[in-house]
């Protein structure tokens, strides 16, 4: 990983993990440092300069915002399995109660790497042993029925938090259809979705026409209609669920404090969506 000059789709979770490094005080994840590397560092002093600067602040308001809301319903809704579809490097079960069990799901390679380096720091004390299984797929191939099972054999009948975050914008719509129909199958009544997707509208912002300029040079996709974008009105149109909160990063920056820097034009602004399975 990170050894091309080529950046891949996957490896943005490392990208990621150095926004959410930037600002501690803000995303609350203490050990995003960890997967930091000189590659990194050079793609995230790049993407900043030519698509946006304030991406640093949405990636640690997204985690600040999941990771509140997570613990929230631990509290409230008496949650006890975390499920993290397309995981990446996140860091979440290092973050929230011991407790708490931990179902991370993201592609084999990504998941492997994964695996090992936690298991290394975990030795060197870095970070605290938790209740954590990774569950490797491929979604190229017919995973459902598969993976229900791998996660039905951990879960058992206890109550969800499913999160889904950096993945559907390199989705198209029947694969995010399924994946649903999927955490439908999964969950009880009470049970939480949390989403992060972009609105329509994102396509038509300097920052968008930055992204995807920033794409054609480092990845294969570069077409606007190569990336997915959801409006509101398909959360709140899901079979079984109702939304039950729904924010962005202006919203958010509110909420926190944060003091937002740029024209809205150059931001990527990414809207986070709860849904609560409703009873039958």
């Amino acid at each position: 990983m990170l050894r091309s000059d080529h950046i891949e789709i996957h490896e943005t979770a490392f990208v990621t993990s150095a926004f959410r490094a930037t600002d501690v005080s803000l995303s609350r994840d203490h050990f995003a440092y960890l997967w930091n590397n000189p590659k990194t560092e050079k793609w995230v002093e790049e993407y900043l300069t030519k698509v946006s600067s304030e991406e640093t602040f949405t990636h640690c308001l997204r985690n600040r915002y999941f990771l509140d809301k997570i613990k929230e319903n631990v509290i409230k809704n008496g949650i006890e399995v975390l499920i993290n579809f397309g995981a990446g490097f996140s860091m979440y079960p290092f973050l929230l109660d011991p407790k708490i069990i931990h179902i991370e799901i993201d592609k084999p390679e990504i998941v492997g790497y994964k695996k090992n380096k936690i298991e290394q720091w975990q030795k060197e004390d870095i970070i605290p042993k938790r209740n954590l299984h990774f569950v490797g797929v491929d979604f190229s191939t017919a995973y459902k029925e598969g993976l229900l099972a791998a996660i039905n054999s951990i879960k058992n009948k206890k109550k969800s938090f499913i999160l889904i975050e950096g993945v559907l914008f390199f989705l198209d719509r029947e694969e995010t259809d399924s994946l649903f129909q999927l955490f439908n199958l999964l969950q009880d009544t009470g049970d939480i979705i949390g989403s992060a997707s972009f609105r329509d509208n994102l396509k038509q912002t300097l920052a968008f026409e930055r992204l995807l300029d920033f794409f054609g040079e480092k990845v294969s996709k570069t077409k606007a209609s190569d990336y997915q974008t959801i409006q509101d009105s398909y959360y709140r149109e899901i079979s079984g669920y109702s939304l039950v909160d729904h924010q962005d990063y202006f919203s958010l920056s509110k909420t926190y404090d944060h003091k937002i820097s740029l024209q809205k034009e150059l931001i990527l602004n990414e809207n986070f969506y709860l849904l609560q399975k409703m009873k039958p």
